[in-house]
């Protein structure tokens, strides 16, 4: 029986924009790029726009910039550049579709008219084996600015994947490819499961006349206006929230309910401008045990407001020292308690956590990224001790909030939220009455463990949707 490939383009279709910007300014900003190749490359650009050089042509020139660059240097650098700049603009809606395809057993290549250097981190990252792109020639390591073999473009990139499939064994009546280009159309028209993603408006043409399923993303690249707008209304309103609490706080001389008034608030406006709607499993799990320690995996900083608007009332939080200069943190620190944690200092962290389970004690829930940082990527990254250190202390339970797909309203480094629905798993409390420092290694990898089977295995909700009710 024939197999099935999932061939992916990669610049506009799995990552948002176009890599080679970002080797281009990485290159201006070592100062690498004179202004002899500035022109150069103004002049070709213009010509492409007048359309006296086609896009092979203008990739062919932009490959002989290369000349004389170490081979490995440009892996390193693409290693680089690829985990600063590119790794956080993958659309992840792309990264389930690869998994999809990943879980079904199809053969996943990714096909572009790139060079190995701009590829080869994102395969890896992606898991992504077979990559086909064009090739430069190398002489003693050093590139010559020429291409060995052709530009993989338009028809080049269509007899390329059908060649490979012809000798993997693949059936391309069974196949899939994704792709952003007009140019791709030629490859669309040859495989049985053609995909337009985020498609130009030739493409988008072609797939309309002939029923190709379009699909657009938009959870990455440049955020629209209306985004920005909401944040920033989303920003101002911290402003009235801030002085109804000082105001209720001055009054009642109540610092717990002026926080839960905060926080509630807060986050509920945060959420509500952002569009952002929240189907959540497993929501009584969030009030069985209280006080607790609830734990999440950490993506963005959107999650831990999402965690908030969850947990809503009576709790503090651990947060890295460098957000103490923030000042949305530092004006939330004087209505709700946060221990704020120096993670290169370990003996210090440690201390610093002492007044969190003091009021973990009192009857005061504390939220823990356990991961310590964001995470890029569908993976659960280690846990540190510190939060199950608390709970064993205070003899409270672990409390594991599972999220999903957060990435989809913003990447790791955006502080513009996204319109989305964010999937959440609360899972029962965790006991740690019987834990022990002998065995905190284990209970912690298992307390892991429980969040990449629920992410693996998402579990059905009891209700068609959720809505999270203040309490």
């Amino acid at each position: 029986m024939s197999r099935v490939a999932a061939v992916f383009d990669f610049d506009g279709t799995v990552v948002a924009g176009y890599s080679i910007l970002a080797f281009l300014k990485e290159r201006a900003r070592r100062r690498e790029i004179g202004a002899v190749a500035v022109a150069r490359t103004a002049v070709s650009l213009v010509e492409s726009a007048f359309g006296r050089i086609d896009n092979r042509e203008l990739i062919a020139r932009g490959m002989h910039e290369w000349a004389g660059r170490r081979l490995a240097d440009l892996e390193a650098l693409g290693e680089e550049i690829y985990r600063r700049e590119l790794q956080g603009n993958v659309f992840p809606e792309m990264r389930a579709l690869i998994e999809e395809h990943r879980r079904r057993g199809h053969v996943l290549v990714l096909a572009s008219s790139a060079a190995t250097f701009q590829l080869a981190a994102a395969a890896r990252d992606l898991r992504i084996e077979h990559v086909l792109c064009t090739r430069l020639e190398v002489r003693d390591g050093v590139l010559t600015g020429r291409t060995k073999g052709p530009i993989l473009w338009g028809r080049a990139k269509a007899e390329a994947v059908r060649g490979f499939c012809r000798r993997h064994g693949l059936d391309l009546a069974r196949s899939y490819f994704y792709a952003d280009g007009d140019e791709d159309a030629a490859l669309m028209r040859l495989v049985g499961q053609p995909r337009p993603t985020n498609p130009r408006a030739a493409l988008l043409k072609e797939a309309e006349s002939r029923g190709w399923p379009v699909q657009r993303f938009t959870s990455r690249g440049r955020p629209s206006v209306d985004a920005y707008m909401r944040s920033t209304l989303a920003t101002a309103s911290a402003v009235p929230v801030f002085l109804g609490a000082a105001a209720m706080r001055a009054l009642t001389g109540d610092k717990r309910e002026a926080a839960n008034f905060l926080t509630s608030t807060l986050t509920e406006i945060v959420l509500a401008l952002g569009k952002v709607k929240l189907n959540v499993v497993g929501e009584e799990n969030l009030w069985a045990a209280r006080p607790a320690v609830f734990i999440w995996n950490h993506r963005n900083v959107f999650d831990a407001q999402i965690v908030g608007r969850l947990v809503q009332r009576d709790f503090g939080a651990v947060a890295k020292q460098e957000l103490r200069s923030v000042p949305l943190f530092a004006a939330a620190s004087r209505f709700m308690h946060i221990a704020f944690v120096d993670r290169a200092d370990t003996r210090s962290a440690i201390a610093s956590l002492e007044p969190a389970t003091k009021l973990l004690r009192e009857g005061i829930s504390i939220l823990v990224a356990p991961e310590g940082t964001r995470v890029e990527g569908p993976g659960v990254g280690e846990f540190k001790k510190g939060a199950f250190r608390m709970a064993m202390a205070a003899g409270v339970p672990v409390v594991p909030i599972v999220i999903r797909n957060v990435e989809d309203i913003g990447s790791r480094t955006s502080g513009t939220m996204r319109p989305g629905t964010v999937d959440v798993a609360v899972l029962p409390p965790v006991g740690v009455a019987d834990w022990s420092k002998r065995d905190l290694e284990r209970r912690i990898g298992e307390v892991r463990e429980s969040f990449v089977r629920t992410l693996e295995h998402w579990p059905a909700p009891t209700v068609n949707r959720s809505r999270v009710k203040r309490r």
